[in-house]
C-alpha cells in the first residue's frame, strides 16, 4: 500500500508528464502497485485539478470488455474523472481535433449518457436507466504517457484512466418509454469505423453495443457498484456525462487522418473528426 506522500508524488509526476508531453517510466516499475493504489493516486490528481479551477463533468468508463480481462490481468471495469477542460460537443457530428501534446493517442468509439437525476445508492438496472436523460456517441481519444503503451492495470488508473480528450456528437433525448428496453436495443447495434488520409476512405473494424459488458446500460451500472465501494469518491450525481467504453479496439491516430463512424440498428448518428 502507498505512503500517501509516495501517492501525491505520483499524482504530481503524472499531472508534469502530460503538461510536459512527456513520457514517463511506469509507476509499477517502480514498485508494487495495487488497484487501490492507482485510485489514491487517482484521488489525488482529482482534488489538485478541482483545486486548481477545473471543474469535473463525469467519469469515464474502461476496460468493458469482459474478453480481455485475462490477458490485462483484471476483473471488473475502471473509471477516472472527466473534466470541463477535455470534454467537446460536435453538435453537427463533425469536427477538427487537435493531437498536439497527446501522448501516443488512440481512438475508441464509444456511447455516452447524461444523467438527469441522481440515482440511488441501490438502485437496480431499471431504475438507474430511467436516470438517463439523454445519449449521444462519442469519439474518445485515450493516451498513454507509459512508453510503448506498457503498463500493469493500476497504471492506466493512475494516469487518468488513459484519458486524453473525449468528443461528443449530437445528443438524443432518452424518452421514458424507451429507458425499460435501452440496454437491450445498445446491445443488438454496431458500429464500424473508416479512417482514410488525403480524401481515401477505409473500413478499420467494428464492434457491438454487447461487447461493452453486455450492454453500455449495464456498464453504467457497474460503474455505479464500483462506486459504492469506493467511499472516498463522489458517487454518481444529476448532471454528470458518463462514455461507457469502446465498442471497437482503440485505434492509433495521427494527425492528417480522418476517422468516421456509422451504426446500423440505433438512431445514433455518426462522427467525422480531422485530425490536426
Amino acid at each position: 500500500m502507498l505512503l500517501s506522500a509516495q501517492a501525491a508524488r505520483h499524482a504530481h509526476r503524472l499531472l508534469a508528464a502530460r503538461a510536459e508531453s512527456a513520457l514517463i517510466p511506469s509507476l509499477s516499475s517502480q514498485g508494487p502497485l495495487s488497484m487501490a493504489d492507482g485510485y489514491d493516486v487517482a484521488k489525488n490528481i482529482m482534488d489538485i485539478r478541482i483545486a486548481q479551477g477545473e471543474v469535473m463533468v463525469g467519469r469515464k468508463l474502461g476496460w468493458t470488455n469482459r474478453a480481455a480481462w485475462p490477458g490485462m490481468g483484471v476483473a471488473e471495469p475502471m473509471w477516472a474523472p472527466l473534466f470541463d477542460s477535455t470534454v467537446r460537443y460536435a453538435p453537427d457530428n463533425r469536427g477538427i481535433q487537435s493531437l498536439a501534446g497527446a501522448l501516443q493517442p488512440r481512438l475508441e468509439p464509444e456511447v455516452v449518457f447524461m444523467l438527469g437525476k441522481t440515482p440511488p445508492p441501490d438502485a437496480s438496472i431499471g431504475e438507474l436507466a430511467r436516470c438517463i436523460e439523454w445519449m449521444a456517441h462519442g469519439f474518445e481519444i485515450v493516451t498513454c504517457p507509459f512508453p510503448g503503451w506498457k503498463l500493469e492495470p493500476a497504471d492506466a488508473v493512475a494516469a487518468f484512466g488513459m484519458h486524453g480528450a473525449l468528443i461528443i456528437g449530437e445528443t438524443r433525448p432518452v424518452s421514458a418509454t424507451s429507458r425499460p428496453n435501452l440496454g437491450a436495443v445498445l446491445a443488438m447495434a454496431s458500429v464500424s469505423m473508416s479512417w482514410g488520409q488525403d480524401g481515401v476512405m477505409t473500413l478499420r473494424g467494428a464492434g457491438f453495443g454487447s461487447d461493452v459488458l453486455d450492454n453500455p446500460v449495464n456498464a453504467l451500472w457497474e460503474l455505479h457498484q464500483l462506486l459504492q465501494r469506493q467511499p472516498q469518491f463522489p458517487p454518481l450525481a444529476e448532471g454528470e456525462i458518463i462514455t461507457t467504453g469502446t465498442w471497437t479496439e482503440a485505434y492509433p491516430v495521427a494527425a492528417g487522418q480522418t476517422w468516421t463512424s456509422a451504426f446500423s440498428g440505433i438512431t445514433l448518428p455518426g462522427l467525422n473528426i480531422s485530425f490536426v
